[in-house]
């Protein structure tokens, strides 16, 4: 009979206590706890303000001459242009060196 109180005992007290030790999870309406969590929304785009140019602001022009190409740029171009328009080998040849020396 002893036996039975302190079995009896122990079971109330577990139940009691042991109510507040298990951990539960909350699960929102038609979720599942088997689902992962939602990923953290993504960080809202950033808006610039586009620079809108002054009508009494100053012009900014480059007046610096443009490079001259080199002279094998010059005969990679004549020859370009010869080719493209059909010339032979040897006209092509003398072509170029007319060209470049423009």
């Amino acid at each position: 009979m002893k036996h039975r109180l302190i079995i009896a005992g122990a079971v109330i007290s577990a139940l009691l206590l042991g109510g507040g030790a298990s951990a539960q999870l909350i699960v929102p309406p038609g979720g599942s706890q088997f689902n992962p969590p939602l990923p953290a929304p993504p960080p809202p785009p950033k808006i610039t303000v586009p620079v809108v140019p002054q009508m009494d602001a100053p012009a900014n022009y480059n007046y610096a001459p443009a490079p001259r190409p080199s002279f094998s740029d010059k005969i990679t171009s004549c020859l370009d242009e010869a080719a493209a328009s059909g010339l032979g080998p040897s006209e092509r040849a003398a072509y170029s060196r007319s060209c470049a020396n423009r």
